[in-house]
């Protein structure tokens, strides 16, 4: 397993960095319009859709991405650079509102997705996720990179903090795995990688104490996008959203941390820097 699992990686980390830095911006749109159809296609799992109803479901958020991208490639940086629109922002304010708001109730209810209501969650969840990593990638590719590690970062610190000192658990009922010690070890390499990575490019730039706060509030956001997740596959009775990426499961098992994550970071980068 752990050789299948570095080879994927591997495989995922080749076709990544060449796409992020090299494609041009409407292809990599496209490119992530592709992807975000794949988790589309794992949402309709959680639904309980089968077969073709899944399918579809994958084809018609792809679609969506690739309309969007087509009809206004200004937004996102295709055709110049104008991301300030209207329905961006109300794209990445009601992810979170979404994220911010709701989830942690969901969590506390411990509520499943289907029907209707699940269809416009997962709309919630992945369309703004797309936007993100076009729109912030526009702004330039190590600005995205730099968002993909720093929620690497939070799932690495956790997964050994939690194996060496995990104790308390966080939320057993949701995934049994995750614990406090893990959190607070997620909580203390993001804030190691943020300050570093400030005091290289932001210094007097952004106020200290707003730094350390946004990255506090980037790593229990996506915790809580973790947790969702898990929480929805225990719901539907599934161990991985699929079997897509051999060793690590599938498109939304890779981009659930994510998910909360860029649409804030993109939303927050571009009220302070992007109308600058």
């Amino acid at each position: 397993m752990l050789r299948t699992r570095v080879i994927t990686a591997l495989v995922l980390v080749a076709i990544l960095l060449p796409s992020l830095f090299w494609l041009p911006q409407s292809v990599w749109a496209l490119l992530i319009a592709g992807f975000i159809g794949v988790g589309a296609w794992e949402w309709g799992a959680l639904l309980g859709w089968r077969g073709p109803a899944r399918i579809a479901l994958g084809v018609a958020t792809a679609l969506l991405c690739a309309v969007l991208a087509l009809v206004d490639p200004a937004a996102i940086g295709a055709d110049g650079f104008a991301p300030a629109q209207a329905w961006v922002f109300a794209c990445y304010g009601l992810s979170t509102v979404f994220w911010l708001l709701l989830v942690p109730f969901w969590l506390r209810g411990k509520w499943a997705v289907r029907g209707l209501p699940g269809l416009l969650v997962g709309a919630v969840v992945l369309l703004p996720t797309w936007l993100a990593m076009v729109q912030l990638r526009a702004f330039g590719a190590p600005l995205l990179l730099a968002v993909f590690a720093l929620v690497w970062m939070a799932d690495i610190a956790a997964y050994f903090a939690g194996r060496r000192f995990g104790r308390h658990k966080l939320a057993p009922t949701i995934s049994p795995g995750k614990t406090w010690e893990g959190a607070a070890g997620a909580t203390l390499g993001v804030l190691v990688y943020g300050l570093v990575l400030g005091h290289l490019h932001l210094a007097g730039k952004v106020a200290l104490p707003l730094w350390v706060l946004a990255l506090l509030l980037a790593t229990a956001v996506s915790i809580i996008g973790d947790l969702f997740e898990s929480l929805l596959k225990r719901k539907a009775g599934i161990k991985d959203s699929s079997n897509v990426l051999p060793g690590h499961g599938g498109v939304l098992d890779r981009i659930d941390s994510l998910t909360s994550t860029l649409p804030l970071v993109a939303l927050a980068w571009l009220l302070l820097v992007g109308n600058a």
